[in-house]
C-alpha cells in the first residue's frame, strides 16, 4: 500500500532556507572570526526545529481554527525576521571576504552586538510563540518525500477539449447567423465560475468559421469590478493593428470609429463583473454608425450583467456530464499511462472523485494534475477520503477541489504559487520574468547536478502549469494567466503578507509583499508616516505608482521613506517620480538585501556611482530609460548580477568594468542605436547566456567569443574582418537556439573559415538569416568563393525558415525547396 501522502506546509520551504544559511560556510566562518556566541545560532536553529515539528498539522487546522491561523501567521512573521537577519550576517560575511575591512564603500551594516541583540529578540519572539502549541493541541504529523511531483515532460502536448461540441455550435450559429448586420448584436455566456466559459469563448474565438467571417477580432479579458472603458476601448484598437498613444478615451473612439467602417468585427469580453450601464453604453459608442456589423460576446457569472447587455436571450452555460467531467479528469490525470490491471480499479475510485467536481471542468482538471504522477489506488482513494471536502467556504467561496490540489502542493510550489497574488486577475505574465522574482525573494531552492536557479524556476512553473495553476493566454502562446478561482485561492492563502489593496489605517496592516497597491500621490502626503511605519518589514514594492506628485520634493521625504526600507528584496516603478533622481537614487543604495530592481521607463540620465553597493541585486531592468547614456564605472562591484536589461537607452559605450561581471546570464542591448561596440573582454563572461543586440549600430564583435560556450540567444552576428572576430568563432556557440542573423558575410575570406562555423551542428536554431552588404558598382566578386563560403555554412535540415540576402555567388543547395520548407531569396 502507498504512504500516505500530507500537504507540506508554506513554511516548510523557508525553514530550509534558514538550516541552509545556518550551515553554510560562509556564515560558520564569520561567526568564528568574529567570535561570536555559536551557541545564539544554535539556539536559534532548535527554537525553529520544534516549530517545524508542528506547522504541517497547523496549516491542516488554519481554515476552521481561527487560534491556529493566527498563530501561524505570527510564526510566519518570526520566520521572516530570522531570514532577513542571517541574509544580513551573510552578506557582511560575503562583502568581508571579497573586500575585507573596507566596507566604507558599501553599506552602513549593523554591527556585531546589534545582531546578536536581535537574533535574541527573534529567538525570543518564537520562544513565546512555540510555547503556545501545546495549548492548541498542535501535533507533529510526518510528511512523506515529494519525490512523485509531476515532471516538468509532463507538458508535452495539448490537453483536449470535451463536452462542449454543442455549446461550440450553438454560439458560432449565433454569431454567424445572427440578424441585424450593419448594427450590435450582443451574446451573452453565463455560467458559474470553473465551468469552462472562458475555454468555450477560445474555442469559438478560434474557430475557422468565424475566422472567416469577421475582418478584426478583438479578445478583452475584463475581470474588474469596474468596467474600464478606455481600457477595452483602447484594446479593440489595438486589435486593428492600429496604433494610437492617445489617453483621452474621445480620441481612441473617434479613430475607432474611422478604423472599423465597413468591416465586420468581434469582440470577446471574457470575465465581466461591472453592473455599469452608463460605462457600457459609453463603450458601445464607436460600433453604433458601424455598417459592417458588429457581434459582442460577453461571458459573465452573473444574470444581471446578462440582461444589461444582451440584445438576444442569454445563453447558459451548463455543468459537464459525468462521462465529460470524467475524461478532462483522465486526460489531466494521464490515466493511460498506468498498466492495465489497475486502470479499471483507478476508474472506479475515480469516478467517485469526479462526482464530488460537480461538472465543474476546472476542478476535474486540477485534481487529475494532482493524480497525474499517482497511479495508486490507495493514493485515490486517500484524496477521495480527504477531510478538506468537507471544510466550510466561509466567505472565499473557493472550491474544495482546489483547496486539496494546494493543499498537496510541495512546500516551495506553495509559495511560488501564492506569491502570484500579487499580481491583478487576468494579468498576463512571463514564465523568464516571473523566475527572476521567484529568484529574487529566495523562493527557489539551491541548484543540484549544475542546473542554473532559472532552471529549476522554470521546472518550478512547468509544474504549475502541469497542475492547472497557470494557464496558456488566448492572446499568446508566450504568456500566461491565473484562472480567476485560482488567483482567489492564491489571495486567500497569500493572506495578510500580501495585498495589492493597501489601507493605510486598516489593523494589522503591515504587508511583507506590496503590489499597485501603493499610489503615492497628493492625498497621501499628510500620512506618510504612516505609510513609512506600514513598509518597514516590506521585501516587496511591485510596481509601485508616483502619480500627480505636483512638487513633492517640498511636501515629501522621498529619500527618507526609501532609506527606512531596509529589508527590501524587489523594488520595482510602474511611474518614477520626477526630480531629483541621484538623490533617491542614493537613498536606496543602502538596500543590502536588493535583489531585483526595475527603474524602466524612469527619465534618469546615468546612474550614481552608489547603485555598485547593491552586492546581492540579481537582477537589475533599465529598458525604455530613453535619456540614460551612462552606467556606474564600478559595475564589477555588482558580482552577483545575473540579468541586465539596457534596451531601448541611449547608452553609447559600456564600461570595461562590466566583462567582470561573471555571474552575469542575461544582456539586453536590443535597440540601443548609440551603441558602437562592446567591452573587448566580453568573452570573459563565460556564464552569459542571452546576449541580445538587435537594433544597435555595433560596427564589429569583440575577439574571443567563441569562449561564451553557454550561449543560448545571440541573435545577431557581425561577421569580422580578423579570426578572432570571424564567423569561425561560432564553431563553438553550439547551444545556440530560436532565430540567428549572420551579416556582413563578405568579411569571410574563404570556404574553410565558413566550416569552422559548425552552422550544421546547431540543431536548435529555427529560423536562420544569411546577409551579405550590398555590393557597390566597381567591386570585384568571386561568384566560385561565395559559393563556396555558402556551401559550408549549410544549416541543420530540420530549419523551419532560411533567409539569404544580397548573396553575390552562383546559384546553390538553398534552392532546394525539398530540403527546406521556408526560404527566402
Amino acid at each position: 500500500m502507498a504512504a500516505r501522502f500530507v500537504g507540506e506546509a508554506f513554511l516548510n520551504s523557508a525553514l530550509g532556507t534558514i538550516y541552509d544559511m545556518l550551515i553554510s560556510p560562509l556564515l560558520v566562518n564569520f561567526i568564528q572570526r568574529k567570535k561570536l556566541n555559536r551557541k545564539l545560532v544554535e539556539k536559534l536553529e532548535t527554537v525553529l526545529k520544534a516549530a517545524h515539528a508542528v506547522i504541517n498539522d497547523a496549516e491542516r487546522r488554519q481554515i476552521e481554527e481561527e487560534a491556529v491561523k493566527h498563530w501561524l501567521d505570527r510564526l510566519k512573521d518570526a520566520v521572516y525576521d530570522a531570514e532577513d537577519i542571517l541574509d544580513e550576517v551573510t552578506t557582511k560575511a560575503a562583502i568581508q571576504k571579497v573586500q575585507g575591512n573596507s566596507l566604507s564603500r558599501y553599506v552602513n551594516l549593523h554591527g556585531d552586538g546589534e545582531i546578536v541583540t536581535k537574533i535574541e529578540e527573534i529567538i525570543d519572539a518564537l520562544e513565546s510563540i512555540v510555547n503556545e502549541k501545546d495549548g492548541l493541541g498542535l501535533k507533529e504529523i510526518p510528511v512523506e518525500d515529494m519525490s512523485w511531483r509531476i515532471p516538468s515532460t509532463s507538458l508535452v502536448g495539448v490537453h483536449q477539449i470535451y463536452g462542449r461540441d454543442q455549446d461550440r455550435e450553438a454560439i458560432v450559429k449565433l454569431l454567424l447567423d445572427v440578424t441585424n448586420d450593419g448594427g450590435i448584436s450582443v451574446i451573452s455566456m453565463v455560467g458559474l465560475g470553473g465551468i469552462g466559459k472562458t475555454t468555450l469563448a477560445q474555442i469559438v474565438y478560434n474557430d475557422d468559421r468565424v475566422k472567416q467571417k469577421f475582418d478584426v477580432k478583438a479578445w478583452v479579458c475584463d475581470g474588474q469590478e469596474k468596467f474600464d472603458v478606455l481600457k477595452v476601448t483602447k484594446a479593440v484598437m489595438e486589435a486593428t493593428s492600429s496604433s494610437c498613444s492617445s489617453t483621452e478615451l474621445n480620441t481612441i473612439q473617434e479613430s475607432l470609429k474611422k478604423v472599423l467602417a465597413g468591416k465586420k468585427l468581434l469582440v470577446v469580453l471574457d470575465d465581466m463583473w461591472s453592473y455599469n450601464y452608463d460605462a457600457w453604453i459609453s463603450f458601445l459608442k464607436p460600433f453604433k454608425s458601424s455598417n459592417g456589423g458588429v457581434k459582442i460576446l460577453v461571458t459573465t457569472r452573473h444574470d444581471s450583467i446578462a440582461d444589461m447587455v444582451k440584445t438576444i436571450p442569454t445563453f447558459h452555460l451548463g455543468f459537464l456530464g459525468d462521462d465529460d467531467c470524467w475524461s478532462v479528469f483522465a486526460d489531466h490525470a494521464c490515466l493511460n499511462s498506468a498498466e492495465s490491471h489497475s486502470r479499471s480499479d483507478l476508474e472506479v475510485v475515480g469516478r467517485k472523485i469526479v462526482k464530488k467536481c460537480n461538472g465543474l471542468a476546472l476542478a476535474a482538471q486540477t485534481l487529475g494534475g494532482l493524480l497525474r504522477a499517482r497511479k495508486e489506488v490507495a493514493d485515490w482513494k486517500f484524496i477521495l477520503r480527504s477531510e478538506i471536502w468537507e471544510l466550510p467556504k466561509k466567505d472565499s467561496g473557493i472550491l474544495p477541489a482546489l483547496r486539496i490540489s494546494y493543499h498537496y502542493l510541495p512546500s516551495y510550489l506553495k509559495r511560488c504559487f501564492v506569491y502570484c497574488s500579487l499580481f491583478p486577475k487576468d494579468n498576463e505574465f512571463k514564465r523568464d520574468e516571473l523566475v527572476l522574482l521567484w529568484m529574487a525573494e529566495g523562493l527557489l531552492q539551491q541548484p543540484k547536478s549544475g542546473n542554473t536557479l532559472e532552471e529549476v524556476g522554470s521546472k518550478y512553473f512547468n509544474d504549475l502549469v502541469s497542475r492547472s495553476f497557470f494557464q496558456h493566454s488566448n492572446t499568446d502562446e508566450n504568456l500566461f494567466v491565473m484562472h480567476d478561482l485560482m488567483h482567489d485561492l492564491a489571495i486567500f492563502y497569500g493572506g495578510k503578507f500580501f495585498s495589492r489593496n493597501f489601507k493605510l489605517k486598516t489593523a494589522d496592516a503591515c504587508p511583507r509583499h506590496l503590489s499597485n497597491g501603493l499610489v503615492i500621490d497628493d492625498s497621501l502626503f499628510s500620512e506618510i508616516s504612516e505609510v513609512r511605519d506600514c513598509l518597514k518589514n516590506t521585501r516587496t514594492l511591485l510596481d509601485i505608482s508616483f502619480e500627480t506628485c505636483n512638487g513633492y520634493t517640498e511636501e515629501i521625504d522621498l529619500c527618507g521613506l526609501f532609506a527606512q526600507l531596509k529589508r527590501l528584496r524587489v523594488l520595482s516603478f510602474k511611474f518614477f517620480p520626477l526630480g531629483d533622481h541621484d538623490s533617491l537614487l542614493d537613498s536606496i543604495g543602502d538596500l543590502i538585501h536588493l535583489r531585483y530592481l526595475d527603474l524602466s521607463h524612469s527619465p534618469i540620465k546615468t546612474l550614481p556611482e552608489s547603485m555598485c553597493k547593491f552586492y546581492n541585486l540579481q537582477t537589475l531592468k533599465l529598458y525604455d530609460c530613453d535619456s540614460l547614456e551612462k552606467l556606474p564605472s564600478n559595475m564589477q562591484d555588482l558580482v552577483n548580477l545575473r540579468h541586465l536589461d539596457l534596451s531601448g537607452t541611449l547608452i553609447v559605450e559600456l564600461p570595461e568594468s562590466l566583462s567582470k561581471l561573471y555571474n552575469l546570464q542575461t544582456l539586453n542591448l536590443s535597440a540601443c542605436e548609440e551603441l558602437k561596440k562592446l567591452p573587448s573582454k566580453m568573452q570573459d563572461l563565460v556564464n552569459l547566456r542571452h546576449l541580445y543586440i538587435e537594433g544597435t549600430n555595433l560596427e564589429e564583435m569583440p575577439k574571443g567569443m567563441s569562449k561564451l560556450k553557454d550561449l543560448q540567444n545571440l541573435h545577431y552576428y557581425i561577421v569580422g574582418e580578423h579570426e578572432e572576430n570571424g564567423v569561425g568563432e561560432l564553431g563553438e556557440l553550439v547551444n545556440l537556439q530560436g532565430s540567428f542573423h549572420i551579416v556582413q558575410l563578405e568579411n569571410v575570406v574563404n570556404s574553410s573559415e565558413a566550416w569552422k562555423a559548425r552552422m550544421a551542428d546547431k540543431k536548435h536554431i529555427n529560423n536562420l538569416s544569411l546577409e551579405w552588404t550590398s555590393a557597390e558598382d566597381g567591386d570585384i566578386v568571386d561568384s566560385q568563393s561565395e559559393k563556396d563560403v555558402l556551401d559550408k555554412l549549410r544549416p541543420q535540415k530540420d530549419l523551419k525558415e532560411l533567409s539569404i540576402r544580397c548573396y553575390r555567388g552562383i546559384v546553390g543547395w538553398f534552392l532546394h525547396l525539398d530540403s527546406y520548407p521556408l526560404w527566402r531569396g
